[in-house]
C-alpha cells in the first residue's frame, strides 16, 4: 500500500494544540516528517519541508534585490538599521510565481493558519559574521499590532546548508538543559536551544501561548555565520488578516485612507509588504491609497 493510501485519512494532532480529522496529501503535508522540539516555546522541525529546486528558486529570486535588514523600533513601530541584525533580506511577493504560491499553500496545510493572515515570504542572506541578537517576533508597539494583530507563529526555511554557526538560538527554552551538544556546535548555540540550518528544513514555532498572551520563552535568534554563509526563507503569520479589509470600502474611485493609521504603515513599507490591503487589486480598493502614493 503506497504512502498516500496509508495516510488517506488520519486523526492529526496539530502544532496549535487542537485536534483535526484531515485528508493527508503526502505532495502538501506529511506529518511523519515533523519533529517536536519543544513545548516551552512550542516549537517543532519539519525534515526536507522544501526541495532542493524550491530552495535554490527561492535564493534566485532573491539574490539581486537584497537590501540591508531593518528592525522594527519598540517604541515607533518604524524599520531602522540596527546591529541587533546585520543579515541583507527582501520580501517576495505574495503568490508571486507558481513554486512560492505552493510553498504558502504548504506552510498553511501545516500551521492550520489561513494564508491570508501570512505576511509575504522574507529571503534573507547571512555573509562570514552577520547574525540577529535574540528578539521577538510578536509585537511591542500598537502601530505594528493594529495591523493583523501579533504575529502568533513563524516558520523559518533554510535555504541552506551551513559549516558552522548560524543556529537558530532560544536562550529561554527550558529544553535547554537537556540538549546535547559537542564541538560541531557555535559557543553562540551552546546558549539556549538550538537548531541547526540544514537545506530543505523548515523551524516552526509559536510566540503566543494557547490564550494568546505573548510567550517569553519564543526569545530567539540566529547565531553568527562562523564558515560558510546562510540562506532562510521566513514567514510570519499573524493571529488575523493581513490581507482584507475588515470593514467595506466604497469602490468609487476616491483617493482616500480609510484607517488613520496609514501613514504610519506606508512609512513602514507595508505598500510594497502589503499591497492587497495597502493598495488593492483590479477587484478591490486598498485601505490606504492616498499614503501609499497610489491615486
Amino acid at each position: 500500500m503506497v504512502f498516500g493510501q496509508i495516510l488517506s485519512t488520519l486523526l492529526f494532532v496539530s502544532a496549535i494544540g487542537c485536534v483535526f480529522v484531515v485528508r493527508a496529501d503526502p505532495e502538501i503535508f506529511d506529518p511523519t516528517k515533523v519533529i517536536q522540539l519543544s513545548w516551552n516555546p512550542r516549537a517543532f522541525l519539519y525534515k526536507g519541508f522544501l526541495s532542493d529546486e524550491e530552495c535554490e528558486h527561492l535564493i534566485v529570486l532573491a539574490k539581486d534585490k537584497l537590501e540591508k535588514s531593518m528592525v522594527a523600533d519598540n517604541d515607533s513601530g518604524k524599520s531602522i538599521k540596527s546591529e541587533v541584525r546585520t543579515s541583507s533580506g527582501m520580501f517576495l511577493g505574495k503568490n508571486q510565481d507558481e513554486i512560492v504560491g505552493r510553498i504558502e499553500r504548504r506552510i498553511a496545510a501545516w500551521t492550520f493558519l489561513p494564508e491570508e493572515n501570512g505576511e509575504s515570504i522574507q529571503i534573507l542572506h547571512y555573509e562570514n559574521g552577520e547574525k540577529y541578537e535574540p528578539h521577538y517576533d510578536y509585537f511591542h508597539d500598537k502601530s505594528n499590532q493594529a495591523l493583523g494583530g501579533h504575529r502568533i507563529a513563524t516558520v523559518l526555511m533554510y535555504l541552506s546548508n551551513v559549516v558552522k554557526g548560524g543556529e537558530t538560538i532560544f536562550p529561554n527554552s527550558k529544553e535547554k538543559l537537556t540538549q546535547v551538544k559537542d564541538d560541531t556546535w557555535s559557543n553562540c548555540a551552546k546558549n539556549g536551544y538550538a537548531v541547526k540550518p540544514m537545506k530543505g528544513d523548515a523551524l516552526l514555532f509559536f510566540s503566543l501561548h494557547l490564550d494568546a498572551t505573548t510567550d517569553p520563552e519564543s526569545l530567539h535568534g540566529s547565531c553568527p555565520v562562523i564558515e560558510g554563509e546562510k540562506w532562510s526563507a521566513t514567514k510570519w503569520i499573524h493571529v488575523r488578516s493581513f490581507e482584507k479589509p475588515e470593514r467595506p470600502i466604497s469602490l468609487n474611485g476616491e483617493c482616500a485612507d480609510h484607517n488613520e493609521l496609514c501613514s504610519k504603515w506606508a512609512e513602514l513599507g507595508e505598500c510594497n509588504k502589503n499591497p492587497l490591503y495597502m493598495v488593492g487589486s483590479q477587484h478591490s480598493q486598498g485601505f490606504c491609497r492616498r499614503s501609499c502614493n497610489v491615486c
